[in-house]
């Protein structure tokens, strides 16, 4: 098992731990032992030397192909890290994704942690899924490009514990604005809909702020 495995594997760990902490009814001695279980970790961890996000070298170059378009739903991994689709987060959605052509598309199922209203889904991370949805567009379009506008309309509740699914295309383009449009559903209902406008820029712009890993 590789490095990287084994840190998705110990993220998710984290997140069904997390998730489990928000759904159980917890004695005082439990809450004592698993503050004192976390916090010798996490002394373990500050010990631990500092890791620099890293983006493999040609990435970007290949970040067309980045979205699979087989169906296949298979794991996102050119940002392991990310909070919506990086399989190595443990505070995120662990979401899945997939591409029909020039169309993206995530799965997500929204569980306690991200509850706001009892049974339905945080406005926000909903918004959340949105947003990484409108970037996977993008990639389809071979583009690295900046979320400037995000404009969400709530049409249903967004339910937890039931996979929803996030659909993004592109509208329109015009010189280095991309407008995309999004739309979130729970099988049949829409529960949300989204316009974005997104402003591209070149790769190396974009990594100016990221370490090149060789």
């Amino acid at each position: 098992m590789s490095i990287e495995e084994r840190r998705a594997l110990a993220a998710s760990a984290l997140r069904d731990l997390g998730h489990e902490f928000i759904s159980t009814e917890l004695s005082e001695e439990q809450l004592e032992r698993i503050t004192r279980h976390a916090q010798d970790l996490l002394d373990e961890l500050k010990q631990t030397a500092n890791r620099t996000r890293e983006v493999p070298v040609g990435s970007l170059v290949q970040y067309k192909m980045a979205v699979p378009e087989d169906g296949s739903r298979e794991k996102h991994q050119l940002f392991a890290d990310s909070v919506v689709s990086g399989g190595a987060n443990p505070m995120g959605l662990n979401a899945t994704l997939w591409r029909e052509g020039e169309v993206a598309f995530m799965e997500a199922t929204f569980e306690k942690a991200f509850e706001g209203a009892p049974g339905r889904a945080h406005g926000g991370i909903v918004a959340a899924l949105i947003d990484e949805t409108m970037g996977l567009v993008m990639s389809i379009q071979g583009l690295v490009a900046f979320t400037v506008q995000l404009d969400v309309s709530y049409r249903a509740p967004t339910p937890v514990f039931r996979p929803i699914v996030s659909k993004g295309w592109l509208e329109k383009r015009e010189g280095r604005k991309l407008y995309i449009n999004c739309e979130v559903t729970d099988g049949d209902v829409v529960c949300a809909e989204a316009k974005g406008i997104f402003v591209s820029v070149e790769p190396a712009k974009f990594l100016e702020s990221i370490t090149i890993a060789k």
